[in-house]
This record gives structure tokens, sequence and C-alpha cells, in this order.
């Protein structure tokens, strides 16, 4: 009988173990529960960990999938996903805990494509940015009277708005000359930005992110960069404009990606709004300042782009699942796209990794640099370019490579220390009393005077 009374329970923890997150909105003890017991379902490719904390404290957990938790293997880009950003923008926080769970039961289940995805790619998952915020839109109960009610974090800034504003340097430099990447940042921009955003900046700057989604509610549509108009404002008023980046069409099939997978965003018509393919230039349909979709590509090596994925802001629970049966696919596969293009190790000749190399491709105006590592990921189309890779103190190197439509090309550098134009050596002229002195040897000074007392005669 004790035999099968373990059985039994072996059995009951087992189903335990696998039981997916049921469908329902979780507030913030439940999600840190839920984190964590994905963790303790498959320790060998997660691991939690904090990037800050909110203005009322709060842990902002991320979640990571990786065959080497915790570590940054060559040549595996890292890849991000944000939701939450919005406090009452509930579903991207449930898809996030959805896919958690789903990319961990499908590795113990040996599905070879997540598998695959988990071993090639290192994935951080931050359900909630504004964990704050969603207390308070939480707290308003089913009939939720407030359509912006808990948007804002806990100080009433809204935190899509509060990155440094990076576009204007960037537009300034387009026209008139300066640089295309890496743009920095003011002095006292920790002074200027809220717990939260601070956190996810210090965060960027933590690992070489290649690939990023953020996630929001409200409209059904794929919005890539620039968020920002060119021309922001015109007497006062905000100008809707097309604004694209150099890299737009990489940016228009990434979203198309997603929108084509998802169960019904590329159909265009949602939420009383029509976007063509699904997708749309994030300035062409409301300019945005000070967003962090704009500020990952204009301040780091990331390309995001921000996911609008439900008409209502907070769906109730009874829709979770069809939003997540809608997402799932999108989801996996926006994660693969960061498998393409390019990717290779900078060296130095004694075969030492460079960091902060600069990757230029020609015809595109913006650049990417290595890692601390010294290896670099560049998203491109499949075609062929001109790719040169730059550091100080060493020679530039030039390569044209042709991408193909599946794996990343493998392209290596090794860069060569220049060597200093020597110029000959040209003694300094001395002054005495504004009048040039000219300089002779003690040998030519001697014969001179005894010139001069030859010429005199004996004394």
């Amino acid at each position: 009988m004790s035999d099968l009374l373990s059985v039994f329970l072996h059995l009951l923890l087992l189903f335990k173990l696998v039981a997916p997150v049921t469908f329902r909105h979780h507030r913030y003890d439940d999600l840190v529960r839920t984190l964590y017991k994905v963790q303790n379902e498959c320790p060998s490719i997660t691991r939690v960990y904090s990037i800050g904390r909110s203005v009322e404290g709060r842990h902002l957990y991320v979640l990571e999938f990786s065959d080497h938790p915790g570590i940054h293997e060559l040549l595996e880009p890292e890849v991000k996903y944000v939701g939450n950003m919005h406090g009452n923008e509930a579903l991207g926080r449930e898809l996030m805990l959805q896919l958690s769970e789903f990319l961990c039961e499908e590795f113990r289940n040996r599905n070879q494509r997540i598998v695959r995805l988990i071993q090639d790619t290192r994935i951080h998952i931050l359900p909630s940015m504004n964990p704050d915020g969603y207390e308070v839109a939480a707290a308003q109960g089913p009939n939720k009277p407030g359509y912006l009610v808990g948007r804002n974090n806990a100080n009433g800034v809204d935190l899509n708005r509060n990155f440094p504003d990076l576009n204007t340097y960037i537009y300034y430099n387009e026209k008139y000359g300066g640089p295309n990447h890496h743009l920095p940042l003011p002095d006292n921009w920790k002074s200027q930005v809220e717990p939260e955003t601070r956190a996810v900046i210090r965060w960027m700057h933590s690992f070489n992110f290649v690939l990023s989604a953020n996630l929001h509610g409200g409209a059904v549509v794929a919005n890539y960069p620039y968020d920002k108009s060119f021309e922001h404002r015109v007497r006062g008023v905000r100008r809707t404009a097309n604004t694209p980046t150099p890299d737009d069409k990489l940016f228009q099939k990434l979203a198309k990606v997603y929108s084509y997978a998802h169960g019904w965003m590329y159909q265009g018509w949602n939420c009383g709004d029509y976007f063509p393919d699904g997708i749309t230039n994030g300035a062409s349909w409301y300019s945005l300042s000070k967003g962090m979709q704009d500020f990952n590509y204009l301040h780091t090596n990331c390309f995001e782009i921000t996911l609008e994925l439900s008409c209502d802001k907070f769906p109730p629970q009874e829709e979770l699942q069809r939003e997540w049966l809608g997402n799932r696919e999108a989801l996996i596969q926006f994660l693969e796209q960061v498998h393409q293009g390019i990717k290779g190790i900078v060296h130095d000749e004694n075969y030492n990794n460079l960091a902060n190399a600069v990757i230029s491709v020609s015809g595109i105006n913006h650049d990417v640099t290595s890692g601390d590592h010294g290896d670099y990921f560049r998203l491109l189309l499949p075609g062929t370019y001109t790719v040169s890779a730059i550091a100080p103190g060493f020679d530039p190197e030039t390569v044209t490579v042709t991408v193909g439509p599946a794996e990343p090309t493998l392209v290596h550098f090794h860069l060569k220390r220049s060597i200093p134009q020597v110029s000959p050596v040209r003694r300094a002229p001395s002054r005495r009393h504004g009048v040039k002195a000219k300089v002779q040897p003690q040998a030519a000074r001697k014969k001179g005077m005894e010139m001069r007392q030859l010429q005199r005669g004996p004394a």
C-alpha cells in the first residue's frame, strides 16, 4: 500500500511540475512565484535575476533561457522581450509568463526546434517593466472604468516617454555629419529618468543585445522605428510623417515576420484601424519622443520593434488563452530572426579579441560594434555587402560577403596594428631676443673662431 501511495505522490508531483501556467492575470507575488517555478522545473537552462527595483521597491525580474545560463557564449546572440511597460497594458505580461512555461516544457519534451533555439540563443524575458502601475490597474476590478489608470509608474511618469532623446542628435548628424550609432548619453541622464528606465538602460549596457521587442496593448500592429518624426513639432503641432531608419527594409521584414505569424494581425483591420500587412512605421502613425524603441537603435547594437497586441489594454481572463494561441508562433519566429545576417569575431594579429570595433556596412548609414568578448552581430537581409571592421590603432579590413536567407554568414576580421609614419627629425630653432639664432655644432664653432683669428693676424 505504501508503494502505491509513493507512486501516486510521485505522479502528482510530476503533474504539478509540468502543469502549465493557468490562463489568469498574475499580480506581482504570483508573477514572482511563476518565474521561480519555471526555474525550478528547468534549472539547467534558466536563471532568474533582477535588473533593479521600481519606485515602490518591487524587483524588475528577468527570466533567462540558455544552455549555459549566466554566461555569454561567443557568437551566441542575446535577445530580449519587455512586457508591461505601461502598467495597464497587461497582455504582454501574461504572454511572457506563458512563453516562459512553454519554452521550459518544450525543452523538456525534446522539441528540437525549441532545443535548438535555446542552445543557439540567449533569451532574456522581462515580464513587467512597470509592476507598480500594474498593481494600480489590476486593483480596479472587473469593470475597469479608467482607461489610463495604472499606465504610468508610481511617480506618474510614462516610461515610454522617459528615455533620453537621441533622435534630435541623429537627425542633425544625418544632415550635417556625425556619428550614426552609439550616441552618447547626456552627463545628467541618471537624474532625468525614472528608476525603472534607469534599470533598463543599465541592463542594455550589461548585455550586447541584438534583437528586442517590447509588448503593448490598445491596438494590433507591429510598429518599427523611428517613432519620432523628423519634424516632430511644427509651430507647436505634432507632425506625423514616415521617418525611416537606415535599416528600414530590415525593420519592415522583422515586423512582417511577427504580423504574418500572428493569428490575425496581418489582416490589417483591427480595433477600428487599418495597417497594411499589420505593420507601421511609428512616426507615420503618431510621433513619439523619448521612446524605448528608438533609444535601443541609437544607443546600442539592439534592433527593437514595438508589438501592439490587443484592442483591450487589460483583456478579461477568458480571452487570455485565445490571445496566447494567436501569439505563440509569432513569439517564437521573432526570436529566430536573431539568426540572420552576419556575425563573427574581431581579432588582432595575435588573435586577441577586440572589443568596441566598429562594423560598417557600405550603403547602410548605421554601424554596430563588437561586444566585450570581441564578437559582433549584424542583422542584414539576404544580399551581397561590403563590410569593414575599424578599430583605433589598427588598419581597417574590408571584405565582400554574401548573406543567405537562412543561417547567418560567419565573417571574422583580423586587424593589424597601424605602423606609425616616421617623419625626419628637425631641430627646433632657438630664439634670443626675438631673433633666430643659428645653432652650430661645437666643431664648426671652433673652426669658425680659428678662421676669424687667421684673418685678423697675430695678436
